[in-house]
């Protein structure tokens, strides 16, 4: 399954932040626009991936 997020850049003086209004806790920056597209990028993996464990690891979700 694929998903599409919207992701936000703004340059903050010398930084790019980014983030995605979509997916709370999903932000980050980078010294360059390809390094914080990178760096969201990866945090969206991250989120998504605890986000699966947790909803695997609720009671409703366990055989038994």
């Amino acid at each position: 399954m694929e998903q599409t997020f919207t992701a936000v850049f703004e340059k903050v003086g010398d930084w790019y932040i980014g983030y995605v209004e979509e997916l709370p806790g999903a932000n980050t920056q980078g010294r360059t626009l390809e390094e914080a597209r990178d760096n969201l990028r990866e945090a969206i993996e991250l989120i998504l991936s605890a986000n699966r464990e947790l909803a695997g690891s609720s009671p409703e979700h366990r055989d038994g």
